[in-house]
């Protein structure tokens, strides 16, 4: 079956580089870096390299502990993080700098993945949450290469995709060395698919290891002067197309009792930066977005967050959150970046990629899902105009994160059971 999958992509190629050129009209960086998603690179890293793969910028956001642990408990290594997406590298880049190497990951065919491995000779290779690949993966086993599927996640809807090509996954998942699931649930999904349950084991969240560095917080006091200390802020973060209208709707709907209100909104993808200004402004409302680096006056109503990795510092600026890509059935994102810093969450009802997280919060009474804008207007104005009920709500999520913490912990006791079995490194 791998075979009839690896001719597929080969047919497919042309259309995956005529993909990469549209998709370059709206995001220019998909049209920087052609070869090295072929495996023609520039090996950027040392003689020992542990290779992390983190597909977009979510992923990197839940490798940021493991990946800074790796770089202070293994200097004799060098740390190589792939992406997929510009935004994935940007993201890499702003959080490590110069500490890591960075490249895009090959396309799944056999010749880029030789080329990459080739080049790279990895020590281990450790994936962030779902991404299965299996000409990627069967040529790690080849090489013997290590290969640790970790934070692994499997949703409902994804898990019944993946039963279409059941003979396929489950000779991938074969290849795999070890699986860190994020639940039981998760474990019992992986094996459904063919994976070796005693290759599973069921190391927690990585998104609960995010700490709140000090440094935020004084930025936030910052922002949230230019913002107004005085005026009720609401961020909705990570928005997709078609929610931007509906938030505006619940916008207008909570000026009537807050006239005073800065709605900061955030849209999770650059390329939407521009249009989502352009409805604010379309809708009469005064915008000023990050990148103008404008103070947000009285008047301002919408402050549009155009910039790449400052979502933590709104976050922390803020009042209340909505978490997009849930009044939309897209999934949902992260609901614990706000909630780890103690701000309160609302989101809509389309969360099956954060299920568990979803149901922790919700059972500790720090989050509100709503169904629909009368319900988001409702809860968005309960909590703007209570600050203690505020408070209680964020102070239940940010105990929900604290409590729920420890699977770094294990995942560094996995990547170091396999360094050790590599012996001594020899210069």
């Amino acid at each position: 079956m791998r075979k009839l999958y690896t001719l597929l992509l080969y047919l497919m190629s042309p259309l995956v580089l005529v993909r990469l050129a549209w998709r370059g009209l709206a995001s220019p960086g998909y049209w920087h870096r052609w070869p090295e998603r072929f495996g023609a690179i520039t090996p950027p890293v040392g003689k020992h390299v542990i290779w992390i793969h983190a597909v977009s910028v979510g992923e990197v956001q839940a490798a940021e502990p493991l990946v800074r642990a790796l770089l202070d408990r293994y200097p004799e290594y060098s740390i190589l993080v792939t992406t997929v997406t510009p935004t994935g590298s940007a993201r890499v880049r702003a959080l490590f700098g110069d500490a890591v190497a960075h490249v895009y990951a090959p396309y799944d065919l056999p010749g880029a993945v030789a080329r990459f491995l080739g080049r790279v000779r990895p020590q281990l290779a450790v994936v962030m949450e779902t991404e299965l690949w299996p000409n990627l993966y069967h040529a790690c086993q080849r090489k013997l290469i290590p290969l640790l599927l970790v934070n692994a996640r499997l949703s409902a809807r994804s898990l019944s995709g993946y039963r279409k090509v059941r003979g396929l996954i489950a000779g991938t998942l074969s290849a795999v060395t070890e699986i860190a699931a994020q639940s039981e649930q998760d474990a019992e999904r992986f094996e459904s698919l063919g994976a070796d349950a005693g290759c599973i084991t069921v190391t927690g969240n990585m998104k609960f290891e995010q700490k709140v560095p000090s440094s935020l917080l004084e930025s936030a006091e910052v922002l949230r002067r230019d913002w107004g200390v005085g005026r009720p802020v609401w961020i909705a973060a990570s928005t997709h197309e078609g929610e931007d209208e509906l938030l505006l709707d619940a916008y207008r709907q909570i000026r009537q009792q807050f006239n005073d209100c800065l709605l900061v909104l955030v849209p999770r993808h650059p390329e939407r930066f521009e249009s989502v200004a352009a409805l604010c402004r379309s809708r009469g409302y005064n915008t000023v977005l990050r990148s103008e680096r404008q103070p947000c006056l009285p008047e301002t109503h919408v402050f549009v967050g155009d910039s790449m990795g400052e979502l933590p510092l709104f976050y922390a600026a803020a009042d209340v959150a909505f978490v997009g890509g849930s009044l939309v059935p897209h999934g949902g994102h992260n609901l614990l970046e706000p909630a780890a810093l103690g701000i309160p969450v609302v989101t809509g009802p389309h969360l099956f990629n954060f299920t568990e997280i979803s149901r922790l919060l919700l059972s500790a009474g720090a989050c509100e899902i709503v169904e629909n804008i009368p319900g988001l207007q409702k809860t968005v104005a309960r909590w703007l105009g209570d600050a203690n009920e505020r408070h209680r709500v964020g102070e239940r999520g940010r105990l929900v994160v604290e409590k729920n913490r420890g699977a770094l912990k294990a995942v560094l006791k996995i990547v170091a059971s396999y360094l050790n079995s590599c012996g001594p490194l020899s210069s």
